[in-house]
Parts: structure tokens; C-alpha cells; sequence
């Protein structure tokens, strides 16, 4: 680590003196051990004497501390008193490691809390910043039980809940109408103008300005139209909202277009943003908002941004990080032996939008990924290449789960997308066909679940048509009778005002085809507010959608704007959707809802009846882990001197990975912000009253949940082979 992490020449700055009093005053423990000791080395060994037999009054903790074999019902039933108990030791037992930092563009950083305060305490030096001190200040005052954990009751979630309202609330149907209408009067007379041209979009007979406004609104029914006039720069993003973006954000959203970030924001989804917010509204679209407007870290960051998933890192005839040989290098990505992700060499590959926290940014900056529809469409030699991406699943012992998307599943043609689902359904016959020929035991996996991963649902409504309805229709049909059980969207909604009553629509169409749909949220800070992520649950459930997962943030500095700490991520599971738990007794029933998928919303209501519940929390917060696999089983192991905390991630052994994952070890996260930043941010960006938050200091620990038992697999009727293909370690 550079001198400058542990500057011993520089003072503390008044405010950080003020805090570092306070934890003396508070702590004459700690303040003895720091005054007497001549070394950071004597600090540690006195404090790791102090901690250690208190935390071993409690097996459990202690045992959770040695981390011996436990399960995530011990980790519920560990004390408050026992996380701090177990950080300070972790931070005893760390101290001095040094860690690449690629939010720093890999500098190294290190964990020294105790030397810090150490040189506090010596000199007045060691440059330990306000944002650490507070961190500090919670530890210890968890610690010694000055501030215990009070879990909010039912009442005060549901007054959370009731902040945000959905896009269904008519008071916001009738602020989404005003938004069309001037949007469609911008693109009105663009078209007079011939500042916009399109041949498919152009007055023939309409020779009024209401004959136009007509044949306008109609064309607003096509998903085409959208993409037609999506929004690819700046001044038009501006104008479309009413000229309402500040100065100092179009500077930015300038710097962004001159650095190569794409801008593609079709009309409905602007139509979205509020411009004039009335007061029950005000930040109920800021989710929404934070994903079409680049913040300046992204910018900044742009060029130099890393790629976070290793895995997605694949040369041909390698293996990637996860150890699995993949037959192309772009067209399909894998890390578990169950499930391998599908992107197909077509329109599939783009979006309906572009989300300022995409985790395929890094393909935006090396320009593999673009809003380029046209040179998207399928070559000749496509479906020869399907043929052969096809063959791995087919020839693999494991996978039974295919997981098209891109970009987005539904960005594909009709054509295009009824052809991939066709030779899918052929794949899954021959695999059958080859089992015929094995041994019970030696049998692969057969094909059990398909799931296209789209956000049109979301970001484009008008995509879901009857036609489309027809393919996935004959589809589930088709593909049943051959065996295959399960059929999923999966789609992406972030805040509640997303679902409009165009989704509502949509969402039935699909419900109607016998396919489930199910969300993956992105916990950016936005949607991170108190009762944000209930909200969104119980509207989903509402119109028949179930939650699947909570992502934290991922990516370095990029994301840094809408990074909420993996400790709200805990807080968020443990204080806000504990709510949505169903019983262990009527969870099991949950796995049937795929043989009545068309009844969903029906059998939605009558577990919320049963258990008593706003809604059904079957989602799992987790990190997509830099490393390989999903996972929210961590302890913050240390703490840089700017307070940003350091994560050791274990895997999530509730589910089977790669046998790579025996050699990698633990995964490190040095997180973009620290808590005190996060809080901040929620209170003078976005107007929360942080006090509301004070527990998060002492979430720093988290076990992953159990995979809710309506995702699970279906099991076979044969058993089949140990042996795993196409894996290299």
C-alpha cells in the first residue's frame, strides 16, 4: 500500500477530531489500550484479548467467527452485539493486508482501523477521515450496546410502502398523458420540419395538425415507432422533457456524448419522468430518472471502466474464469453446470434502452455493444451457428436450463425469435433421444427450463402482441409434450411507477401464453429508500409478477452514484422484506405455480390471503460476485482510512457451482462508498431522513437465503451422471 493510505503526516481535520473524541469519551477502554501501547502490534494483541472471550460466551458467534460450518438459520439467530464483536476481531485479524482497489483503477489499499486510531490518539495524525470515524463510532457503540438494532414494526413498513406511489395511481395516469402529448407534439413538428425523417413514420392523407396528432397516437401503439424516435443525444433528451434538466447535468450528459456513452430513450419510457412533479409524486420517479441520466462518476470513469464479472471474459478455446470450455467467445456465457445464458447474433443483442448501472458497459466502451439496430439483423450464417451453440447444450451432462437474452430476448424479430425457440425445442428432443441409449446414472440432464430475459416489458409495452403471444403460446405447447416443464420471462422492473397500465396489459398477454414472469431488481440507491423495493414487490404481485432476485450494484467507480452499501442490502432483507416471508408449509406449494401459470395472479392473492402478507417475498438479495457465482454470504473484514468498507464474499453452497470454486477461495469487494456517503446521499439528494437508516452500521455480515422452491429445478424421473463435460481446470 502507497504511504499516502496511511498518511502519518497528516492531521485530522477538525470535524474528524470531533467524532475521534467522541469515541474516546465514549470507549476508556480503547482509549487506555491506544495511550499505553508503543505499537499498533501490542493495540491489537490487547484488543483481540478484550473481545475474544466475550464474543466466546455465545458458541454460535463464536463459531461463526471461526467460521465452522453453519447455516443461514444460525446466522438469524445471532446476537446484535455479536456482528460488532465479530468485525472488530476480523478487523484484529486483517490488519495491515493490502487489497487491488479497481475502484482506484487498481491501486493498492489497506486495512489498518487500529493503526489509525492509534496515530489519532499518538499525534493527532494518520489522516483518518469523518467517513471512517463514524463507522467507528456505530462499531463500538453496537459493541458495548448503546445502540441497539429496533426492527421496524408491520405499520411502519407499510407507511414506507405507501411513499411511492405505482404508475397505476390515476393522479400519475393523468401526469404520464400530459407527458405523451407533449412528446408526440415535439415529434409532430419535427416531422413537419423534416428535421426528422423516417420512411415507415410519415404523413400521407393527415393534412391538420389534429389529423397528425391522431395518426400519431395510433402509431405510439408500435413498438417500432419507439424505436423509430428514441431519444440518441442530449439537447433531444432535454427537449423531450420540457427543457427541465439543469445546466450543470447537461454539462455532464455533453461529456458523455463527446466520450462515446450511448443515449437510447424511447418515447413511452420518457413519457415516464416526471417534469413538473406534483407534491404527493415528489422522487416517486427517481429510479426511474437515475437509470436514464448518466452521473458524473460514470462519465469520468468511462475508458477506463473494467470488466466486474470474470467470467464474462472468455478467449476461444479457453476456459473462462469458471473453468467451463464454451463454443464461442460472445454467443453464450456460463457459470454454473446447470444453466448457460444464450445471446444470439441478432437484434437480440441491443436494448430498449440503455441503464446508466448496465453491468455491460465495459461492451459499450470497447463498442462491442451498440444502438446500431440495422447491422444487428441476422446473416445467412446465423442459423448454421445457432445449429452448432445448440449442439453444446445438447452434448453437455449438466445443463437443463437455457437463458436467452443479449441485450434483450424480445429485441429480436418475431421471425428471428420463433426460429431460436424452434431449434431449441429440436435440441431438447435429441438430447432425449441420446439418453435413450444410457444407463440410469449415466443419463445427462434434459432440458427442463427455457427463460427469455427481456426488459420490454418494462421499457416497451407495445412489444408484447398478439403475434408474439401466438410463438410463445405454441411454444410452451410444443416444448411440454416433449418434457420440458418450466417457461419464464424474465424481466427487470425497477420502481413501481414503471407499471403502467400498457405493462398491466402486457403482462396479462404474456400471463395468458402460460409463461411465469419474474423480476430481477437492481438495488441502486434510488430504489434503495426505505420501502422502495416493498412497494415494487407488491405491485409486481399485483399484476402477477413474482421478485427473483435483489442485485447489489455491481462494477467499480462507474456505479459509484447508484451504488447502495451491501449492508442496506441486509438491512433492506432483514427489516423491510421479511415481511413478504411465506411459511415453510405453504412455500411448498409455491413450485405448482408453473403447472397454473395462467392463473397466477389468482394464486398470487390467495397465499398473500393466507399468510397475511402485502407480498411474496421469493426473491434473494445478492451480489453478482466479481469472482463467479451470486452471493450475499460476506463479513467486512476491514475498512479503508476514506471509510469504505472491505467485503470477503464466501459462495453460495445452497446451490451447485463449478468445481473451480474448491481452488478460488473467497472473493474481496472494496466497496465504491462508504456508509456515512450513502446516507448522505439519500438525504440531500433524494430528501430521506437518514435517522431512519441508523441500524446499517451494524449489518456487516450477511448469509444468502435459501432459493425459494418455486425456483427450483424439477427433478427427473432417472438418475443422472456425476460426470461434468466441457470443464477445464
Amino acid at each position: 500500500m502507497s504511504r499516502k493510505d496511511i498518511p502519518q503526516e497528516i492531521s485530522l481535520t477538525p470535524k474528524a477530531q470531533k467524532i475521534f473524541k467522541k469515541i474516546m469519551n465514549e470507549n476508556p477502554r480503547l482509549e487506555r489500550i491506544l495511550k499505553d501501547s508503543s505499537h499498533t502490534d501490542i493495540v491489537l494483541l490487547k484488543i483481540k484479548k478484550w473481545i475474544k472471550p466475550i464474543l466466546k460466551e455465545n458458541p454460535l458467534a463464536y463459531r461463526f467467527y471461526k467460521r465452522d460450518k453453519h447455516s443461514r438459520k444460525d446466522f438469524e439467530l445471532l446476537y446484535w452485539k455479536d456482528y460488532a464483536a465479530i468485525r472488530i476481531l476480523d478487523y484484529v485479524d486483517n490488519a495491515d493486508r493490502d487489497f487491488e482497489d479497481l475502484n482506484r483503477r487498481g491501486e493498492v489499499v489497506r486495512t489498518s482501523p487500529f493503526k489509525l486510531l492509534w496515530l489519532a490518539k499518538k499525534d493527532g495524525s494518520g489522516g483518518a477521515t469523518t467517513n471512517f470515524l463514524v463507522d467507528m463510532l456505530q462499531l463500538f457503540r453496537q459493541f458495548e450496546g448503546k445502540c441497539n438494532r429496533m426492527l421496524p414494526s408491520k405499520e411502519k413498513i407499510l407507511e414506507w410502502m405507501d411513499r411511492y406511489p405505482s404508475g397505476l395511481d390515476p393522479r400519475v395516469v393523468e401526469i404520464r398523458r400530459i407527458n405523451k402529448e407533449r412528446i408526440l407534439k415535439i415529434i409532430l413538428k419535427k416531422l413537419d420540419s423534416g428535421e426528422l425523417k423516417r420512411n415507415k413514420y410519415k404523413f400521407i392523407n393527415e393534412k391538420t395538425e389534429s389529423e397528425k396528432m391522431q395518426t400519431l397516437i395510433k402509431w405510439w401503439d408500435e413498438s417500432n415507432f419507439h424505436l423509430s424516435f428514441a431519444v440518441r443525444d442530449p439537447d433531444s433528451l432535454n427537449e423531450m422533457l420540457g427543457n427541465s434538466i439543469d445546466t450543470d447535468t447537461m454539462d455532464t450528459l455533453y461529456e458523455a456524448k463527446k466520450k462515446g456513452i450511448p443515449f437510447f430513450v424511447n418515447p413511452y419510457y420518457l413519457s415516464l419522468l416526471n417534469v413538473n412533479t406534483p407534491e404527493f409524486a415528489i422522487g416517486a420517479d427517481t429510479a426511474i430518472r437515475d437509470y436514464v441520466i448518466y452521473s458524473e462518476k460514470l462519465v469520468k470513469e468511462f475508458g477506463h471502466i473494467v470488466a466486474w464479472e470474470k467470467e464474462d471474459i472468455v478467449k476461444p478455446g479457453e476456459p473462462n474464469a469458471a473453468g467451463w470450455i464454451l463454443p464461442s467467445h460472445h454467443n453464450i456465457h456460463r457459470r454454473y453446470p446447470k444453466v448457460a445464458i444464450l445471446i444470439p447474433d441478432t437484434v437480440g443483442r441491443a436494448c430498449g434502452g440503455l441503464c446508466s448501472s448496465c453491468q455491460r458497459m465495459y461492451g459499450f466502451q470497447k463498442g462491442d455493444l451498440n444502438f446500431d439496430l440495422s447491422k444487428l439483423e441476422p446473416k445467412m450464417s446465423w442459423n448454421e451457428k445457432l445449429e452448432k451453440l445448440l449442439e453444446y447444450y445438447e452434448n453437455d451432462s449438466q445443463l437443463r436450463d437455457i437463458l436467452i437474452t443479449g441485450g434483450d430476448a424480445l429485441m429480436s424479430s418475431d421471425k428471428s425469435l420463433e426460429y431460436i425457440l424452434s431449434r431449441v425445442i429440436e435440441m431438447a428432443k435429441k438430447k432425449i433421444e441420446k439418453n435413450n441409449d444410457r444407463a440410469d446414472g449415466d443419463k445427462f440432464a434434459e432440458i427442463a427450463r427455457v427463460r427469455l430475459g427481456t426488459r420490454l416489458p418494462v421499457y416497451l409495452p407495445q412489444r408484447i402482441t398478439p403475434e408474439l403471444i401466438r410463438i410463445l403460446t405454441e411454444f410452451k405447447e410444443k416444448a411440454s409434450k416433449i418434457g420440458i416443464k418450466q417457461f419464464v420471462i424474465q424481466t427487470h422492473f425497477q420502481s413501481p411507477m414503471e407499471i403502467t397500465a400498457e405493462v398491466r396489459d402486457a403482462v396479462e398477454k404474456i400471463i395468458s401464453s402460460g409463461w411465469l414472469i419474474t423480476n430481477q431488481l437492481v438495488f441502486t440507491t434510488a430504489a434503495s429508500r426505505r420501502g422502495h423495493s416493498a412497494k415494487l414487490r407488491k405491485t409486481l404481485n399485483d399484476i402477477g409478477i413474482l421478485p427473483y432476485y435483489t442485485f447489489s450494484v455491481k462494477g467499480y467507480m462507474e456505479n459509484n452514484y447508484n451504488f447502495a452499501t451491501n449492508s442496506r442490502a441486509v438491512q433492506e432483507q432483514l427489516e423491510e422484506k421479511i415481511l413478504g416471508n411465506v411459511s415453510k408449509d405453504h412455500s411448498k406449494t409455491m413450485k405448482y405455480f408453473y403447472l397454473d401459470a395462467e392463473n397466477i395472479v389468482k394464486n398470487i392473492n390467495k397465499m398473500r390471503k393466507k399468510e397475511n402478507i402485502p407480498f411474496i417475498a421469493t426473491d434473494r438479495n445478492v451480489l453478482n460476485m466479481p469472482g463467479v457465482g451470486k452471493s450475499l454470504s460476506f463479513r467486512v473484514i476491514g475498512i479503508t482510512r476514506q471509510g469504505r468498507r472491505i467485503l470477503e464474499f464466501d459462495h453460495d453452497y445452497t446451490r451447485k457451482h463449478s468445481p473451480i470454486i474448491d481452488k478460488m477461495g473467497r472473493v474481496i469487494v472494496v466497496e465504491s462508498k462508504p456508509i456515512r456517503e450513502y446516507l448522505l446521499q439519500l438525504e440531500n439528494t433524494m430528501g430521506e431522513d437518514r435517522t431512519e437508516y441508523d441500524s446499517i452500521y451494524g449489518y456487516s455480515m450477511g448469509e444468502t437465503e435459501p432459493v425459494a422452491s418455486i425456483y427450483k429445478y424439477p427433478k427427473y424421473d432417472f438418475e443422472i451422471t456425476d460426470k461434468i463435460t466441457n470443464l477445464k481446470i
